[in-house]
């Protein structure tokens, strides 16, 4: 699970990037397309509010894309854990090589350069920063206020400390 506002940041840039869908004219466009769910996979608001029923279950586990940049390690050895895989140092050393942002940036098989031209403009490409908090540099004050209103709207009945954003 992401923050919702860099979950908008990064898809406005992703479908600025498709060739095959509509690309929004502003960030305040795609803003809106988001929080009506209006976007290629939908709801994130429904997608997360459904999904975190579950939270409790022993076969259901929560990561949080800030706690994998906060502390990649720590991220990847509760995954092997819940999993009930002890992994060698060797293992975890691989793992922690092979998931890094800029591994998987410059990997063809993750990084959609392979896509033909038609489909995806390779200039702008895939995947850009792959960082948290990107969203301050793309909301208005206003956009985040009425950000922050349909949140907590479509986000009420779940437990606040589930979302350690902003």
């Amino acid at each position: 699970m992401r923050n919702p506002r860099d979950v908008i940041t990064s898809g406005y840039h992703f479908w600025k990037m498709v060739k095959i869908i509509r690309e929004p004219e502003s960030f305040e466009e795609y803003s809106g397309w988001f929080l009506q769910g209006n976007v290629l996979y939908g709801s994130w608001f429904d997608h997360v509010h459904n999904w975190l029923q579950m939270k409790g279950k022993e076969n259901f586990l929560v990561i949080l894309y800030e706690e994998l940049q906060q502390d990649i390690q720590a991220t990847v050895e509760t995954l092997s854990h819940f999993l009930g895989k002890k992994l060698s140092p060797e293992e975890l050393n691989a793992v922690l090589k092979n998931v890094s942002f800029k591994t998987t940036k410059d990997n063809k098989m993750s990084n959609c350069s392979l896509s033909p031209d038609i489909f995806m403009d390779q200039i702008k490409g895939f995947m850009r920063k792959g960082i948290t908090g990107d969203w301050k540099s793309h909301f208005t004050v206003a956009q985040s206020e009425a950000f922050d209103k349909i949140y907590q709207e479509k986000m009420a009945g779940l437990a606040q400390d589930l979302f350690p954003w902003e």
